[in-house]
């Protein structure tokens, strides 16, 4: 009896040890990972605070920058530009046309120079100089409106030259595809937010057309996206044209007129800023649910992103090759 009792005693003592062991091993491992998830914590926090650093330097770096350039302008810049430029423009404006062809000039201007790739702002100012809030207003939907059909249209006839020149933008490309994925609201919101965005769409309005984008929600969301645009033209036109007044003309600006001007131009900056920041954000988080939904198609990069631009050319406009001249 005593042998094997002893046995037993021996597999007891060994299986002991080899749990002790065991459990030791466990406990080593959990603390290790313990701690390592711990340090990948510290390290996140660390590089979230980096991060955030660099952006207040980086935004201070800006706002100094911005307003040494301000500055400069206002001592130099703008004198120029009022006593060569807006003041002969506005004398030209009263004696060489009528409002009524100033208003048919002007919009021509808004619908022919996105077709060029030039830029319409001036044509804008000048609109909301001119003609302020109510026909301004008119004059610069009816122009860009125009201005934005018509790249369209044209960009059709050369879309596989526009597809293989947007190759270069790999970039570029996926946020074009963005646009022309989904129902029309989709299409209609992303459309909407690119107007307001920094996209620039002069090359917007050619570029859509390698996609999906239906016609409709490509107009209707144009037009929505250049409303906040037009109000914020109009009224640094008009603006542009009361501090003309009050430094070229006759006009004395009273106190309640100066504290007005400077306010609602700090609201017309935060505002801009405000749509801007707004619409460059909400289409990266659309860019990242689409990515988070297909990640086999997030993760091509290069020229992959233009191969699944479709070829295919917008239902809603494809009747115009077949109609019979």
């Amino acid at each position: 009896m005593m042998p094997d009792s002893s046995e037993e005693l021996e597999k007891h003592a060994n299986s002991v040890h080899q749990s002790t062991e065991s459990s030791e091993y466990v406990r080593l491992v959990i603390s290790n990972e313990l701690v390592a998830a711990e340090t990948e914590t510290l390290q996140l926090q660390v590089e979230k605070r980096g991060k955030r650093l660099q952006w207040w330097i980086k935004a201070f770096i800006w706002c100094f920058i911005i307003i040494i350039v301000t500055l400069i302008f206002l001592k130099w810049g703008a004198p120029f530009l009022f006593e060569k430029v807006l003041i002969p423009i506005l004398q030209w404006e009263a004696t060489a046309f009528g409002r009524p062809v100033l208003a048919i000039v002007l919009v021509a201007s808004l619908a022919l120079f996105p077709v060029f790739l030039i830029p319409s702002g001036p044509s804008m100012w000048l609109a909301g100089m001119i003609f302020g809030y109510g026909l301004g207003f008119v004059i610069i939907m009816v122009g860009t409106t125009i201005g934005m059909v018509l790249p369209y249209l044209i960009g059709l006839l050369f879309r596989d030259r526009i597809h293989q020149w947007l190759k270069r933008w790999p970039q570029k490309a996926a946020m074009l595809r963005l646009a022309g994925e989904g129902s029309w609201w989709h299409q209609f919101r992303v459309v909407a937010l690119f107007r307001v965005s920094p996209f620039p769409y002069t090359i917007f309005n050619y570029a859509i057309v390698v996609t999906s984008m239906r016609f409709w929600p490509y107009l209707y969301g144009s037009i929505a996206g250049m409303v906040p645009e037009a109000f914020i033209y109009i009224y640094s036109g008009r603006l542009i044209r009361t501090l003309a007044d009050a430094q070229y003309g006759n006009r004395h600006l009273t106190t309640v007129e100066i504290v007005y001007n400077v306010i609602s131009f700090i609201i017309a900056v935060i505002t801009t800023i405000a749509f801007t920041v707004y619409a460059k954000r909400a289409l990266n988080e659309l860019k990242m649910a689409e990515a988070t939904e297909e990640p086999s198609r997030a993760s091509n990069i290069g020229g992959s992103e233009m191969e699944q631009l479709p070829l295919e050319r917008p239902k809603q406009l494809a009747f115009i090759s077949k109609v019979p001249v």
